[in-house]
């Protein structure tokens, strides 16, 4: 339910302006290009709902990212979307996306207060035509002003993340975000068109026995990892249950409420991990985090990994503390029985 103060509901902008108010020395650039990614994640929500009706469904043509990825029709549309709503933001220097090879500058790039912004357009787009969730996700930095490659200046750990947060298009469409006040959630209301405070300073919860992962990978994950799975499935160990969408915002939404943990280990086909650190890893990590949870590449913690290029991936496990410290157990011990 919406929540209200002073009698009224609280908008995504209003809330920003509140906690600005606590920061005299606030100039309100920062909700200004917030303002970008509500705006871009209104019109992608729009986008998903009608794929059926204005045929945007299915793969763009066999094109493929930078990744290998096969590429959706939906996915060139919401990269062309949050591209041409932060390109309109004067505060906006450098934009990073999982679709495009890389970073590209904007006009004032080099603007000691200005913002690089990171982002996976649509995560879980192949499932748009079987109505599964997906999502957007994002990060903030600063530009650094003394830094004048646009590579160094984006290859920030995710400790240096000034904001990030995520946009599930689910059953509504959720707006999770974090500045490092804790963890709010609002609700996007269709009938004013504007995302309603529905959650403040959410906390995971510190165990639930859930994992999520794709279990078809299972004899493909490192011993250590295999072995996890089989003590966190046995009747005498940690009695698991089971939950996996295979999008990753809709997975990681359900362990932030519910909590429990997600995994993506290393296989023998992505040895160095599948997800990327810096617009999948680190934004997740970061409210994660917030809120009370962990998240680390079975090595170290997620946020403190000084990334090598933009699109670097690596493993991932993320969720509530004692979850994921269960996890680490096996991950860490090669020899445990």
């Amino acid at each position: 339910m919406a929540i209200k103060k002073d009698g009224h509901f609280v908008t995504f902008g209003q809330h920003i302006q509140m906690t600005q108010a606590a920061h005299p020395d606030a100039t309100g650039q920062f909700s200004w290009l917030l303002s970008a990614i509500t705006l871009a994640t209104k019109m992608i929500a729009s986008y998903v709902r009608r794929a059926g009706l204005i045929d945007v469904w299915g793969e763009a043509g066999g094109e493929q990212n930078v990744q290998g990825e096969t590429v959706q029709r939906l996915d060139i549309l919401a990269n062309d979307t949050l591209k041409r709503c932060l390109g309109y933001r004067g505060n906006v220097g450098i934009i990073a996306s999982e679709e495009d090879n890389e970073p590209r500058v904007l006009q004032e790039a080099h603007r000691s207060d200005s913002y690089i912004v990171m982002f996976d357009p649509l995560d879980g787009s192949s499932n748009i035509d079987v109505n599964v969730s997906v999502g957007t996700i994002f990060t903030i930095f600063k530009n650094p002003p003394e830094v004048d490659s646009t590579e160094d200046s984006v290859l920030q750990p995710g400790v240096q993340q000034v904001a990030a947060g995520y946009v599930l298009y689910g059953s509504s469409t959720v707006l999770v975000y974090s500045a490092g006040d804790g963890v709010h959630m609002f609700t996007l209301d269709p009938q004013f068109g504007a995302y309603l405070l529905t959650r403040e300073h959410i906390r995971m919860p510190e165990q639930h026995h859930v994992y999520s992962v794709n279990e078809a990978n299972l004899l493909n994950f490192p011993e250590p990892y295999q072995r996890y799975f089989a003590w966190a499935k046995h009747p005498g160990g940690g009695q698991y249950s089971s939950r996996y969408v295979g999008s990753l915002v809709a997975d990681f939404h359900r362990i932030l409420i519910k909590g429990g943990v997600f995994l993506y280990p290393p296989t023998n086909e992505h040895p160095d991990g599948k997800l990327r650190l810096m617009y999948e890893a680190n934004p997740l990590a970061y409210i994660a985090e917030q809120a009370g949870g962990a998240a680390t590449d079975g090595t170290s913690r997620i946020m403190e990994i000084d990334p090598d290029s933009v699109h670097q991936r690596v493993p991932l496990i993320i969720g509530s503390t004692t979850n994921v410290s269960e996890a680490m157990r096996f991950v860490n011990d090669p020899v445990r029985v």
